[in-house]
């Protein structure tokens, strides 16, 4: 380039654009020209790459679609591939019309269009009201904008100075950078308009995709334009990072060479399920943007005044560093941890929690000397962030009261945390965060019942006091104190199935031998319930056959041949107490007698009959049926009077019958429509929703209150079978009856949901419900 007409000292070798000493005229042809070159680049290899991205959208959907858990989630893949093709062509123009217009404002000095997110703010920066699909698709696009500007910040620097250059002077930010990745996310995201009757899932992993095939691809369209751009002589001066250029399909068609688009295609075939996945996992990320906004807006509500010196200048915000080492001061100052289990009501517990930002600001200034210290806006967040997360601990009944008292002295250690290292509340595979959830899960179940050797109380403990006393700044001991847990979590675990096993197999034995002695006495009473049988028949199918009925249903089942037999019997031997009337009948009825002792000798061998008893029964019944047919006893008989029926059977005073006269019930035996019994819906609903493994908290008439997980649900009763921690059997309850305790509060179903999660989730209902605060910020 030629230097400048007014340089007296002209250097052949410069070839920086001045801008400020060109002509209007030669700078608005220039410049002009030079934002057009931009412009085309931009729609050319952003279109080729959107080309890509909708190219790939059936193949991802319809994969998604074979593996949907429903039919409503795969008509929702299928709705969203069939809308995608249909109004592709209108999605790439609307794309293409943006990105053009954004580079229109641009050079006429428009401000950048703001995106959803931002709109979702009024003026005053308080959350205005947004529809949940618009805020949860914002929330998302500032993620992926976030990441993406994270990752390109070193070329968008360059870049953002040299259309500094060529806008004449004023200042260019990511956000007003029109082919930065908030202008073309926004721009996909408004093309994505025409996709409006489609789910919001579908448009969440359209976008994500977006983040793959685009703003993944966008350093090789950064490199080209600053090379553009210094070739043109704006800015050489700066450097910009060099970039592996990416061959996909539309860098390849762009320049003529060979496309590998297979690498590409397999990657999401093989990856599809991540799009999915990664939506879901970019929730956090969201959450903590929501969480981050509300925060800004509760503490721009106080409205506080900012401290200055006595010199009148403002005091300057404390540097992370700074707020470390006074954390790390009050860290050392911590109180012992009690050695033995204590209530949570705690007054220096909850103290310590409520007020751990006052001490902070007390322990900054005497450290300091001066009479303020002031805390940047989004530590200040941090510390209400954190503080809240202890508190909500402390209130969490899922975690016993003992417990919580443990737990809430790791608030300054996650404080630390939360200051290294922000991504501990956006990332669910933060060691930290995974290491306070499992901390919290292992509590769930403890009791001092559970626990009456204080193994678990002690391993808790020791691993709180171990990142009071070791942690500094090393966030690893998170990970390695989470690896220690794990193991000891394993060695009980092993141990705690053994008994559990026990358990639930004694409760499966008892539930089987319960049905099978009802269902013998249904077979039974049904036909003698109405007959006046002799004692003795009476007592031979009330007692010895029962028991063998349900010995037959308990080895052999109610379908096998054995148990027909057996009911077969009872229909034989109830017949005898009939008196045969004719000749037919009485031939008949001897006929029959034969092959009843021998079903009964057999019957009674199997329950254990000796030979001598199962003799002096038959032959008490051979009495009766000689009685019944009318033959005289034999003579050395004639003179012995009848035996005592209970004596025959062996029965000792005390004794019970194996069934009485009525079916014995078993306690499922509830009908949910009968109103008659005072159970609300809703409790019983909850019950019904329980699956194995979930814990109870039960409460005594004492107050003794037990933690139980649900082991076993019987396919027979329907009882409910609760162990401990230890595997040992706690209760059994009915529906109905365990229902009733959580009516009455006697029974409460604890939290499945990781620690983390409920906390947040919690955080952000207390922020929107909170009414403006008037709490003067930190160092004020």
């Amino acid at each position: 380039m030629t230097p400048l007409p007014t340089d007296p000292h002209p250097d052949p070798d410069q070839k920086v654009v001045d801008i400020a000493s060109r002509t209007a005229e030669a700078d608005h042809g220039h410049v002009g020209g030079l934002l057009v070159t931009v412009r085309e680049m931009t729609l050319k290899q952003t279109g080729a790459l959107v080309k890509t991205l909708l190219d790939n959208v059936d193949d991802t959907l319809f994969d998604l679609a074979e593996k949907a858990e429903s039919n409503a989630s795969q008509t929702e893949y299928f709705d969203g591939m069939r809308e995608t093709r249909k109004k592709r062509p209108r999605i790439e123009r609307l794309f293409a019309d943006r990105v053009a217009r954004e580079f229109a404002d641009f050079a006429a000095g428009r401000p950048a269009t703001p995106n959803e997110a931002q709109r979702a703010f009024s003026a005053s920066g308080e959350l205005s009201l947004v529809d949940d699909r618009e805020l949860e698709e914002s929330l998302a696009v500032s993620s992926m904008v976030a990441k993406a500007e994270g990752r390109l910040s070193g070329a968008l620097t360059a870049l953002n100075q040299r259309l500094s250059v060529l806008s004449g002077g004023r200042s260019t930010t990511n956000a007003g950078n029109p082919l930065g990745p908030n202008a073309l996310t926004e721009a996909f995201r408004e093309a994505l308009g025409e996709l409006a009757e489609v789910n919001i899932r579908v448009r969440l992993i359209i976008l994500k995709m977006f983040e793959r095939y685009v703003l993944k691809a966008l350093d090789t369209l950064y490199h080209d334009v600053n090379v553009k751009l210094v070739q043109a002589g704006v800015l050489p001066q700066l450097h910009h990072p060099r970039v592996v250029r990416r061959h996909s399909a539309a860098a390849g068609s762009a320049r003529g060479e060979a496309v590998d688009t297979a690498g590409a295609e397999a990657a999401v075939t093989a990856e599809a399920a991540d799009y999915a996945a990664g939506a879901t996992d970019d929730l956090h990320n969201e959450l903590m943007l929501r969480l981050t906004s509300l925060l800004a807006a509760r503490r721009q509500s106080a409205a506080p005044e900012r401290a200055y010196t006595a010199t009148g200048a403002p005091v300057a915000s404390l540097t992370p560093a700074e707020l470390l080492g006074a954390l790390t001061l009050l860290q050392g100052e911590s109180k012992p941890l009690p050695l033995q289990p204590v209530a949570s009501d705690s007054v220096s517990t909850i103290d310590m929690v409520q007020h751990l930002k006052d001490e902070l600001m007390a322990q900054i200034q005497r450290l300091s000397g001066a009479a303020h210290a002031n805390v940047s806006g989004s530590d200040e967040d941090t510390i209400d962030l954190v503080g809240m997360l202890f508190e909500y601990i402390l209130q969490d009944h899922t975690i016993p009261a003992p417990m919580q008292v443990l737990l809430a002295r790791l608030q300054i250690p996650y404080l630390k945390v939360a200051i290294l290292d922000r991504r501990m509340f956006a990332h669910t595979s933060h060691p930290a965060r995974r290491l306070l959830d499992q901390l919290a899960d292992a509590a769930k179940g403890w009791s001092e019942e559970s626990d009456r050797d204080g193994r678990l109380f002690n391993k808790i403990k020791e691993i709180v006091e171990s990142l009071l006393q070791d942690f500094d700044d090393d966030v690893g001991v998170f990970e390695r104190k989470l690896a220690e847990l794990a193991q000891f979590v394993e060695q009980n675990r092993k141990r705690a199935e053994l008994a559990e096993s026990r358990a639930t197999e004694a409760a499966r034995g008892r539930e089987r031998l319960q049905n099978a002695r009802r269902r013998a006495a249904q077979d039974i009473l049904s036909r003698i319930h109405e007959r006046n049988l002799p004692p003795l028949l009476r007592g031979v199918l009330t007692r010895p056959w029962a028991n063998y009925l349900v010995l037959v249903l308990l080895r052999q089942g109610p379908e096998s041949a054995e148990f027909r037999a057996g009911v077969h019997f009872v229909d034989d031997f109830v017949a005898t107490a009939e008196v045969p009337h004719g000749d037919a009948a009485h031939r008949d009825y001897k006929a029959a007698l034969p092959s009843i002792e021998k079903h009964l000798r057999e019957g009674l061998a199997t329950v254990a009959f000796q030979e001598p008893d199962i003799e002096r029964l038959l032959d008490e019944l051979r009495k009766f049926w000689r009685q019944q047919l009318g033959e005289p006893a034999p003579a050395t008989q004639a003179a012995e009077p009848a035996a005592d029926p209970e004596a025959v059977l062996g029965v000792t005073q005390d004794a019970q019958p194996a069934i009485t006269d009525t079916v014995p019930e078993l306690d499922d035996d509830f009908d949910p429509d009968d109103m008659s019994v005072n159970v609300d819906s809703g409790s019983l609903q909850a019950v019904r929703d329980l699956k194995v493994g979930d814990w109870v908290e039960f409460t005594d008439e004492a107050g003794t209150r037990e933690r139980a997980k649900l082991s076993w649900i019987s396919p027979i009763s329907g009882k409910y079978l609760f162990v401990n921690r230890r595997g040992l059997k706690v209760a059994d309850r009915t529906a109905v009856q365990l229902a009733t305790e959580l009516h009455n509060e006697r029974a409460m179903i604890l939290e499945e949901v990781p620690l983390f999660d409920r906390a947040l989730d919690a955080i952000v209902d207390r922020l929107r419900n909170a009414q403006p605060s008037t709490t003067p910020r930190a160092g004020a």
